[in-house]
């Protein structure tokens, strides 16, 4: 299944990225610091001031999501259902990324900017619009193209 990979991996991890420059876009904030940001997580706040910064962040984010589509592909065929349901799967998987992401990864990189500045002093409507943004980039542009090329990929490899 290394083609399946490698098409979900490019798809979704193009339509994160892209989703992640507008939203932040909307916000204020460039493409570059978008990288940079994404580039600090392993690589320490450094990434900010350093021409390597956005190279890096891109990166990590494609490093990122070839490890998130190359779970779900390895993990899929052994429950028929995620195959079956692709649409539903896919937006679970993307929950699941978000939760790993947003509640465990971010927190014990940035302990000290948990909860997210996007929601520190916000009305509740502020903060909803910040959870829906990334709720949307990973359920919607990650998990449900991933789960989608996968159970194809699988139907094909069965038919």
């Amino acid at each position: 299944m290394p083609r399946t990979i490698l098409l979900a991996w490019l798809i979704a991890g193009t339509l994160d990225i892209l989703s992640a420059f507008v939203f932040a876009g909307m916000a204020g904030v460039t493409p570059l610091q978008v990288l940079q940001f994404v580039a600090s997580g392993p690589f320490g706040d450094g990434m900010f001031q350093s021409a390597a910064g956005a190279p890096l962040g891109l990166l990590t984010h494609f490093a990122i999501m070839l490890a998130m589509a190359a779970a779900y592909v390895a993990i899929a065929p052994r429950f028929p259902a995620l195959l079956r349901h692709p649409i539903v799967a896919g937006l679970l998987y993307g929950l699941l990324l978000w939760a790993i992401m947003y509640w465990i990864v971010r927190p014990l990189r940035w302990p000290d900017y948990w909860p997210p500045a996007t929601w520190v002093g916000k009305s509740a409507g502020e903060v909803a619009w910040s959870v829906g943004n990334a709720l949307f980039s990973h359920c919607i542009l990650v998990g449900i193209p991933i789960a989608w090329l996968t159970a194809r990929a699988y139907s094909r490899r069965a038919g």
